[in-house]
């Protein structure tokens, strides 16, 4: 329960009024509401706010028993109101009932909100960042303001090592061609078991923002499928009906006819819940297949045939080998200088995220491509709070916050690099980066060591040694660099050696 009970009441009412309008839409009146529930009662400033939540309790556990998923998806439409689709989540996650039902309601409503965000484009604006992404996506930011009145605890590791594979589970399902290869991979039940396995965690913001985006990607694709072997159904019927045939096929032992097809309507189908519709998804992917193998109508069939397998790609030649030391030497200040924001923006995102995690993870700061490991050294320099101080430790302590966001500006133009060498103008611009990158990183690597030398001087052993650990990941990182873009191990002539 949340700290005021007013502000839950308000919660719950929001829920109240949503469920007794779907339900007098099913029985076609009015629904009796239990005495102090109405409307009026609610806004009475002297009711016993504690007494009537607890009767509120009573009633949506009922109202729950009432209302099904399906009633929910055709419900929430794009012009519901967002408060509404809020409450209902608040409402969800703090029951964190561990039924299939409630599951797929909370998937309806948080999916809902994905799809719908209150400004177009909302989940795709992104701040400046690590790498150029926030260290938690919009959503999920999105998901912990409105569900932060109640207590987030972190998610166990388990249940993140889980997450992952939703990332899979959505490639397997776009690559699907046909509704029937979709139905038999099993991608369906999969999913469900893997809702179930995250147990209480369903309902943690990270989960839910990680659920959302596969079921909005996973349903377009499943739409798309299936408007496809509805269509072809259809043209079936319609050739067989022009010969005046009526029986299309037969799924599992039942004739289907012309009629059967006509009275066939995909949009309804789309708007219940994928568990009560899933065998009526089945013998339309059935029939299709049936259709093909042995169409009724053989002089003028019109489903599309299958597309001719196409050429492979030509593929462009691999990018060429670069001199390395010669495009360093002729980097200019306004490349440096376009860099040095980025490097700027890179370390007050790190240090954002490292400030507010929990310091069990702390070490492992989330970007774009990959996980950027930090040392108990590094992690200690981005939560200082000296470093405006003119003293060696802030000087040290400056020198591996820029040395950490070298290494992560590297690492993640290598990785853009290598999705695009193939691209003839693409990937120049990121080698251009990696360019400047080593540059600054010879400046960083010389500033260092004089930091070094001097805390050595003052006896601060212990921050000339964290000086030198990220020297040695910030010289594997540029070695890593020029390997690539030369094809060979090396070394600009001013190396970034720790010693």
């Amino acid at each position: 329960m949340v700290e005021d009970p007013k502000w839950e009441l308000a919660i719950l009412a929001t829920v109240q009024g949503f469920y007794e309008k779907l339900l007098q839409q099913a029985v076609g009146g009015e629904v009796p509401v239990p005495a102090g529930l109405e409307a009026i009662s609610l806004q009475e400033s002297g009711q016993d706010v504690l007494g009537t939540l607890s009767q509120m309790h009573r009633w949506l556990r009922l109202l729950d028993l009432a209302i099904t998923p399906a009633m929910l998806r055709r419900a929430f439409i794009p012009e519901t109101d967002p408060e509404i689709a809020e409450a209902m989540l608040r409402y969800f996650t703090r029951r964190k009932e561990l039924t299939d039902i409630n599951r797929d309601k909370t998937d309806i409503v948080v999916t809902f909100l994905y799809r719908h965000p209150r400004v177009p484009g909302q989940w795709e604006t992104r701040g400046f960042g690590l790498d150029g992404d926030l260290p938690l996506s919009p959503f999920e930011i999105a998901l912990i303001e409105i569900l932060s009145d109640g207590e987030i605890p972190p998610l166990p590791d388990e249940h993140m090592q889980l997450l992952r594979q939703f990332t899979a589970l959505s490639s397997e399902a776009e690559h699907m061609r046909d509704l029937n290869g979709l139905l038999e991979s099993g991608i369906i039940p999969r999913v469900r078991d893997l809702k179930r396995a995250f147990e209480e965690s369903f309902y943690h913001p990270v989960v839910l923002a990680a659920i959302a985006p596969y079921n909005a990607g996973f349903g377009r694709k499943f739409s798309e499928l299936f408007l496809v072997a509805a269509g072809d159904i259809k043209r079936f019927a319609e050739d067989l009906q022009e010969q005046g045939g009526s029986i299309l096929g037969t799924v599992d032992g039942v004739d289907v006819t012309v009629e059967h097809v006509a009275a066939f309507q995909e949009s309804e189908l789309l708007r219940s819940d994928y568990g009560g519709a899933l065998e009526k998804f089945r013998r339309v992917s059935q029939l299709k297949k049936t259709l093909e193998q042995n169409p009724p109508v053989r002089r003028k069939p019109r489903l599309v045939p299958p597309a001719p397998p196409k050429p492979a790609a030509v593929r462009a030649p691999a990018r060429p080998a670069l001199d390395v030391n010669a495009l360093c030497a002729a980097v200019t200040p306004q490349q440096i200088s376009n860099e040095e924001g980025k490097l700027l923006r890179i370390e007050e995102s790190i240090r954002v995220f490292v400030r507010v995690a929990d310091p069990k993870f702390r070490q492992i700061v989330p970007m774009r491509f990959f996980n950027l490991a930090l040392t108990a050294g590094e992690a200690e320099a981005y939560c200082a709070d000296y470093l405006e101080e003119k003293s060696v430790r802030s000087g040290a302590a400056r020198v591996i916050l820029r040395t950490v966001a070298v290494v992560a500006r590297m690492t993640t133009e290598l990785e853009e690099l290598k999705r695009t060498e193939h691209s003839s103008t693409l990937w120049k611009l990121h080698a251009d980066s990696l360019i400047v990158l080593i540059e600054i990183g010879r400046t960083v690597a010389e500033n260092a060591k004089r930091v070094v030398a001097l805390a050595e001087q003052h006896g601060n052993n212990t921050e000339a040694e964290n000086i030198r650990t990220s020297l040695r990941k910030l010289s594997e990182c540029t070695e890593v660099v020029f390997t690539t873009l030369t094809g060979s191990a090396e070394k600009k002539t001013a190396g970034m050696g720790a010693d």
